[in-house]
């Protein structure tokens, strides 16, 4: 992706001055070792933290020298911070936490797409004022970047431990924009009201101070981030402090690296530094290590890389660079603002639960009420929708759906459940179920031709597909059906792991908001045209996406039942994974050149075309049932599948054998369904069915 290819030439110069100073940290380890931790930075610097901590400048200095014990500072946070400084005391105050998490609310996930609109990576990025962000300049390095892309607040988890619902905003280049490769920052712009009508002013922003002594060497930092485009994550006091460069911060930690583009803060929440970089881990052949010890790939995200330093740039560096710019007579007052207007506190999160009361009651009269934040009453005729079905009450029907829906997930849970009590899979069972659904056709097939044995299975799959489930992975795949051997999920296309309990919850959180939502639009479908309505909708489902993947996009087939819900071609899938893919038809890039491809953990990526890094001989399979179930669905088209396209399928197929997961889903599905892979029950007839017949 886009931070992973441009992230090497940041780290080939971070790594120079990391190396340039080598006998510097040495003496300063000492030090540090010794607990000489006023004596590790300079006085000047020293002098000017105890100062900023509230100590006299003549105990300062005293301090400094050795001269003069602890001073007499009132019982205040900068007594707290002082103890703590010089290693009396490494207690926090009770409000340090509640202080972060209101800052954190400012921190955003940007997501970089190119004009095209397709998402091309992740980064952090934070409010410094009522309307600017700061980033780094390998995240947004040109305008026409970031007005392709976007920053998204709220993609964490809430206090009850359920996602939060996501806020976007466009960014606003056109306003503000500065940026800086050395110093590797951009400060641009963001729209103040979304286009749902959400104003940027309810998560706050904080304020960059210029002012020297927020750190000296020793202390404790803390980074807030979207590590590699992830839920928004905090290390929280895992780096400490190793070195000052005249632009840049060393700081060091074990187990909590920095992502592109974080704010790095002290103890006292005050920004200190932009994460940008750091000194990875190497091998004798010079190649990036990962955290497993292996040679790193692009692919995987900067989070993954073995990182033996961090490097942030100075926030007073990057605030002295903001001023020295020249600026149109709007961007001066917005750069005024950055250092004049004080901070308004963010808006807490509402708790999303509270949205689920939204209930519409009508009354004899006519008179509609819908209950939201506020309540409108509007007096109507008789109360019919644009298509002319009666409008039934839904007043006192709120608790019942929540029951509903709540029955529903303690149904899939209780299924989850089951699973640790019964075979995983049965393979006895299995063959009898096998032999008994293709009858007479496991022998007739020998006689039959390519164009005979591809329409006898398409009219077989069809005849058999008794039961039509709707479109909900919640319910239908991640309980039973996509479960690995030690019963968790794996993401089709990255192989990352999942507590199928937590992808249970999340997506019926995500059904929960999708309802409530798709309600609102229903309520104005008569203002709106079919087209438009449709648009709509797609765009909502869009912006509330599933842990799930279908192996052929829903565009190819409009979205349209029963192939949504066909689980043959539904696997469990992070949002990430399924993003970058999109609607791209499979490739194998061994076939081609490579200079273009993105590369990710979930695959590569070039053009409109995609390879995944695992699960290559599932998708095949299962896209090839597509093809016999679905004839025409699939369009003989560069943008989905040529003819020779598909012999990468079967050359994915016949080079990845079968696993007992494919085999235990192929049985979970054809008691589900009624159904069967036939692709999975006889492998060998991969080369004998023509499969081109399928294609429109």
């Amino acid at each position: 992706m886009k931070i992973a290819t441009e992230l090497r030439s940041v780290i080939a110069e971070t790594e120079k001055r990391y190396d340039a100073r080598q006998d510097k940290r040495q003496e300063i380890k000492s030090k540090l070792d010794a607990s000489e931790l006023l004596q590790a930075d300079s006085p000047e610097r020293v002098q000017k933290r105890l100062q900023r901590l509230g100590v006299e400048r003549f105990t300062a200095e005293a301090l400094i020298d050795g001269r003069q014990p602890l001073p007499s500072v009132p019982q205040t946070a900068s007594r707290f911070d002082l103890e703590r400084l010089l290693w009396k005391n490494d207690l926090m105050r009770v409000s340090y936490l509640e202080q972060g998490t209101q800052i954190a609310r400012s921190v955003g996930r940007i997501q970089i797409k190119d004009t095209s609109g397709r998402l091309v990576g992740y980064g952090t990025g934070f409010l410094v004022s009522p309307q600017l962000l700061i980033t780094n300049n390998h995240v947004l390095s040109s305008r026409q970047e970031a007005s392709s892309s976007h920053v998204e607040f709220n993609y964490q988890l809430g206090l009850d431990g359920k996602p939060l619902t996501s806020v976007f905003f466009d960014l606003d280049p056109n306003t503000f924009f500065i940026t800086d490769e050395l110093l590797d920052y951009t400060l641009v712009a963001v729209k103040s009201v979304n286009r749902s009508g959400a104003d940027l002013s309810h998560f706050g922003w904080y304020r960059l101070i210029e002012a020297e002594g927020k750190i000296i060497i020793g202390e404790s930092v803390s980074i807030i981030q979207h590590p590699s485009g992830e839920l928004k994550q905090v290390a929280l006091r895992e780096n400490q402090l190793i070195d000052v460069l005249p632009n840049f911060l060393h700081y060091q930690t074990d187990t909590a690296p920095g992502s592109s583009g974080s704010p790095v803060f002290n103890d006292q929440w005050e920004v200190v530094a932009l994460h940008h970089s750091g000194v990875p881990e190497r091998d004798n052949r010079g190649r990036i290590l990962n955290i497993d010890g292996q040679v790193w790939q692009e692919e995987e995200g900067e989070h993954r890389i073995a990182w033996k330093a961090n490097e942030g740039v100075r926030i007073s560096r990057i605030i002295k660079h903001i001023k020295a710019q020249p600026l149109s007579s709007l961007a001066k007052k917005l750069r005024k603002q950055m250092f004049e207007a004080n901070p308004v506190p963010p808006v807490a999160p509402k708790i999303e639960a509270d949205a689920t009361e939204l209930a519409v009651s009508i009354a004899d009269n006519g008179t509609a009420t819908w209950t939201i934040p506020l309540r409108v009453s509007v007096q109507l005729g008789q109360p019919v929708m644009a298509t002319g079905r009666p409008v039934h009450s839904v007043n006192g029907n709120g608790s019942q759906r929540q029951q509903a829906e709540d029955d529903s997930l303690e149904a899939a849970l209780a299924e989850l459940r089951e699973a640790a009590r019964k075979p995983y899979y049965d393979q006895e069972q299995d063959e009898q179920d096998r032999d008994a659904y293709y009858g007479d056709l496991i022998d007739n097939a020998d006689s039959l031709d390519s164009d005979e044995l591809y329409q006898e299975l398409s009219d077989l799959l069809s005849r058999t597909h008794r039961k039509k489930l709707n479109y909900k992975p919640s319910s239908h795949v991640y309980p039973w059906v996509d479960l690995h051997p030690d019963l968790k999920i794996r993401s089709i296309y990255s192989g990352q792991t999942f507590d199928p309990a937590d992808l249970i919850r999340e997506d019926f959180r995500t059904e929960q908001l999708r309802a409530l939502r798709e309600h609102d639009l229903k309520l104005r479908e008569s203002t709106l045209t079919r087209e438009r309505y449709a648009q709509e909708l797609a765009l909502l489902e869009a912006s509330l996406p599933y842990n799930c993947e279908h192996v052929v996009p829903q565009s190819w087939f409009n979205r349209a039942e029963p192939m949504r819900g066909d689980l043959h071609h539904l696997f469990a899938c992070e949002v990430r994974c399924n993003s970058f893919r999109s609607n791209h038809p499979f490739i194998d890039f061994d076939d081609y050149e490579e200079r273009d491809i993105i590369r990710d953990g979930c695959g590569k990526l070039s053009g409109s075309q995609f390879e995944p890094s695992k699960g290559k001989g599932a998708v095949a399979r299962a896209t090839l049932y597509f093809l016999l179930r679905y004839p025409g669905d699939i369009d003989n088209a560069v943008n989905e599948y040529k003819v020779e396209r598909i012999e990468t399928l079967l050359e994915w197929h016949a080079k990845f054998p079968l696993t007992e997961y494919e085999k235990h889903r192929n049985a979970a599905i054809y008691e589900k369904q009624g159904n069967r892979n036939p692709l999975i029950d006889f492998p060998e007839w991969g080369d004998r069915i023509k499969f081109s017949l399928g294609l429109g």
